[in-house]
């Protein structure tokens, strides 16, 4: 078995990877836009190929963003359905890619709700959730996905806080900063614990600027004296419009803050005429859920993401 990176005359045999399984994947479609786009790149996938005759038996496919350096997540884990070891291929072909990469990018999963409960579903997810396992990806996170649609009510505009915009990113890194305190979200807890908190929200500023949305967009929510009471994102990702990130500083929790921070976003959103807004929260992450729910958000599917302890990633 030959392990290697793609190159460009492996398209046709790429675009020949067809999964049939009950998971999300990197379709043909998928793969000729972002490789048009720069969110896919051939030294981004990885093969596992027949020394024999050349077939690819295993691909595995990371994004990024155009111009980074490094992969952040993997999309898609292929395994030749005549491959008898599939999880033991499939593990090798993740650690080779993790060892040129210098890192373990999490694996993105996309699931229906539900999936538990479907066969054809726990099948797929099964054998790559243990390859992945097996290559370092040992922690496992449950997201769950909303969407709010343009049939549901505009919120109305918050007669508690003031929102306003401000081009100066340290602005944003001291509020990220701030409301990383006490966070229920998994993301940030876990970058905590191998980051400094200023480089932590230095980091999370950098990658929403490097996401589709505006920077214009972002908003830093006041109380009527003056006091930061959080921060509202709307964004965009490859999809669309998302909730790209809000919060709320510790001094302020507790009084509904959130649901004036979310209702800033979808009203935004709105009023630029977008018929559909995604956004993510951690399965734990109850009072967040609770926000979606009361905003008139329905839960949609599932994201699992497996991923590399922090000191091992």
């Amino acid at each position: 078995m030959h392990f290697r990176p793609a190159v460009e005359t492996d398209l046709d045999d790429l675009l020949g990877c067809v999964v049939d399984e009950s998971i999300s994947w990197a379709h043909p479609d998928r793969l000729l836009s972002f490789l048009e786009s720069g969110n896919y790149r051939y030294d981004h996938m990885w093969l596992a190929v027949s020394e024999d005759d050349g077939e690819i038996l295993a691909r595995a496919v990371w994004w990024g963003f155009p111009g980074g350096d490094r992969p952040l997540a993997m999309d898609c884990l292929y395994v030749h359905p005549s491959v008898g070891d599939r999880v033991e291929l499939a593990a090798e072909l993740l650690r080779r890619a993790h060892a040129a990469f210098g890192t373990k990018p999490a694996y993105h999963v996309f699931v229906s709700n539900g999936w538990r409960e479907d066969p054809k579903a726990l099948a797929a997810i099964g054998w790559r959730w243990e390859a992945a396992g097996r290559a370092g990806l040992t922690e496992e996170l449950e997201r769950l996905r909303y969407e709010w649609t343009a049939d549901e009510p505009v919120p109305e505009q918050s007669d508690r806080l003031v929102f306003r915009g401000d081009d100066d990113d340290e602005v944003f890194v001291a509020a990220f900063r701030r409301v990383a305190e006490g966070t229920l979200d998994h993301h940030t807890r876990q970058a905590l614990t191998t980051m400094d908190p200023e480089a932590q929200a230095r980091e999370d500023v950098d990658g929403y600027k490097s996401m589709p949305g505006d920077r214009s967009w972002w908003r830093l929510a006041y109380a009527k004296d003056g006091d930061l009471v959080g921060v509202a994102l709307p964004s965009a990702n490859n999809a669309g419009p998302v909730v790209g990130y809000l919060g709320v500083v510790p001094g302020h929790r507790g009084h509904g803050y959130v649901d004036d921070l979310l209702a800033e976003i979808t009203r935004f959103h709105a009023e630029r005429g977008v018929q559909r807004i995604i956004a993510d929260t951690d399965l734990g992450n109850v009072p967040m859920a609770r926000a979606f729910e009361r905003a008139g958000y329905r839960k949609f599917s599932i994201r699992l993401v497996l991923s590399a302890d922090p000191v091992n990633a």
